[in-house]
């Protein structure tokens, strides 16, 4: 089965072949645990789930290793924590980094269940390796730093702070990475090896200046020279190392992390299209500084942004809200989910009132359809339009199909496929129908009215079945007839009172 993913590496959809079909590798970058994770944060999770479960399909369960980091060591943590202590929280600035990051990292687990995604695994096992904290693999970043240095691809500068006379800054030396070329736009586009740095993300030289100034160090060469390695306060988390006290940039983190779990090679790297430049730029750049210009991934995804009613998602704009708003509002995961996988991937995200509406009437409807369904098909249709670099609108679209064609084991085979639970899975389904006072009356008039219209297919006088669709439309009872079968679902303004003797 052959499966065709963008390379943003190489700017074009390759045939994705891995480098051991038993033993598929997928790294994803995962969040910095100071706070929720708002909407833009589920996007990367969700289309790398629908990943991850294709390629399980593909290559069975066992054979897949998905890993995802949480970033447990940050300025913005430090900040935070910071900011409670200032606010009157007990204990030392470091408990309560301590705190606040657990807490985080059980919030984030607690929301990305609530939309269906799958925990990461190492080849089918659920376990704390396959979802790394920085702060577990210290030694490795150490590690890998000084293998840098030693190999001329990154310097050292004495730090200016009071209780430390050993603390220094340690730096990646952009212009000692290999195959290092800053070009043009034009050189970049008919580049096709996707060895250069700068060329992952497609960057003159003049936008990686820019885009690295936020970065600020004592003693750096060049602007663009990130950080490996720098001091900490006594309050702030740190550890020691060759080059005093202190704590990793946040590049060097996830190459000491994918590099150890995975190997000096591995298939795919993910990510929001934010991570880009520069993390991803200097992730990769790190891994072939010391392994060789084939290390690390093969192939580069990153999924575009999300917005709000077509604006960027910010505090400023009011527009700013966290999956956890969205469960408290009573908008349900499956809801969220099937709205963000509506979208292609590599395409802006328009989370909107109207989507929402639209997507909940859609389960609705499917959910309503499929509770008496016991089996499920293989859904071809939408294996085919998965593999297309991960057409879920596409996938989505055939669903619709399978809906009005009355083919509810395809429908239900392929919601699985995309992560979206069936009836008896679905918390928010689940509730529904419990709350329903109505369910086992509505079954028994979906079972008369089969009964009828078998009569009139046989009598070919459909006046009685005509007359039951009429009553039951007076009643609020929208009348779904297909050749699979008939669904009975309560509209807006369904009134069971009228129910009542009927015949």
């Amino acid at each position: 089965m052959t499966i065709q993913l963008h390379n943003t590496a190489t700017r074009r959809k390759e045939v994705f072949k891995p480098l051991d079909p038993d033993n598929v590798r997928m790294y994803v970058c995962g969040p910095t645990v100071y706070d929720r994770a708002h909407l833009g944060n589920a996007r990367p999770v969700l289309v790398f789930d629908v990943l991850f479960r294709l390629l399980r399909h593909v290559y069975g369960e066992d054979a897949v290793t998905y890993v995802r980091n949480f970033t447990d060591v940050d300025d913005k943590i430090n900040a935070t924590a910071l900011a409670r202590k200032e606010a009157g929280a007990e204990g030392t600035l470091e408990e309560l980094i301590r705190e606040r990051t657990e807490e985080t990292i059980r919030w984030y687990h607690a929301d990305m269940d609530e939309l269906d995604a799958l925990r990461p695994a190492l080849k089918g096992q659920v376990t704390d390796e396959a979802a790394p904290r920085a702060t577990r693999y210290i030694e490795e970043m150490k590690e890998m730093i000084s293998e840098l240095i030693a190999k001329d691809f990154a310097y050292v500068v004495a730090a200016t702070i009071g209780h430390n006379s050993r603390a220094q800054y340690v730096y990646l030396d952009s212009n000692r990475v290999p195959s290092h070329a800053f070009l043009s736009v034009d050189a970049l586009e008919n580049r096709d090896d996707g060895l250069a740095y700068g060329d992952l993300s497609g960057r003159t030289l003049e936008d990686m200046v820019a885009g690295s100034r936020a970065e600020i160090g004592e003693g750096k060469r060049n602007p663009m020279d990130s950080v490996l390695w720098k001091p900490s306060t006594i309050e702030q988390p740190g550890w020691e190392s060759d080059w005093g006290f202190g704590r990793p940039g946040w590049h060097i983190e996830c190459s000491a992390m994918s590099r150890k779990l995975l190997g000096r090679q591995f298939d795919i790297h993910g990510g929001g299209l934010d991570l880009l430049f520069p993390h991803h730029e200097n992730e990769r750049a790190q891994c072939r500084a010391c392994d060789g210009e084939d290390a690390s991934a093969q192939v580069w995804m990153h999924n575009e942004m999300l917005q709000v009613e077509g604006k960027k998602m910010s505090k400023s704009l009011g527009n700013f809200f966290t999956v956890r708003d969205l469960l408290d509002q009573h908008v349900p995961g499956d809801v969220i989910r099937f709205v963000m996988l509506s979208t292609h991937y590599r395409k802006p995200m328009d989370w909107t009132q109207k989507k929402r509406a639209e997507a909940e009437d859609t389960l609705h409807r499917w959910y309503h359809s499929l509770d008496r369904i016991g089996s499920q098909d293989l859904p071809v249709e939408v294996i085919e339009a998965l593999k297309d670099d991960l057409n879920t609108p596409g996938a989505i679209a055939v669903l619709h199909k399978y809906y009005r064609e009355g083919n509810l084991t395809a429908l239900l085979g392929g919601m699985k496929l995309l992560g979206i639970p069936g009836p008896l899975e679905s918390k928010w389904w689940q509730e529904v129908w419990a709350g329903d006072p109505h369910t086992d009356e509505l079954h028994i008039w979906t079972a008369r009215l089969l009964a009828a219209r078998k009569e009139a297919m046989e009598t070919k006088d459909f006046s009685a079945v005509d007359a039951m669709k009429a009553s039951l439309t007076r009643a609020g009872v929208e009348v779904r007839m297909s050749k699979a079968g008939v669904e009975l679902v309560p509209a807006a303004g369904f009134d069971p009172s009228k129910l009542e003797g009927l015949e």
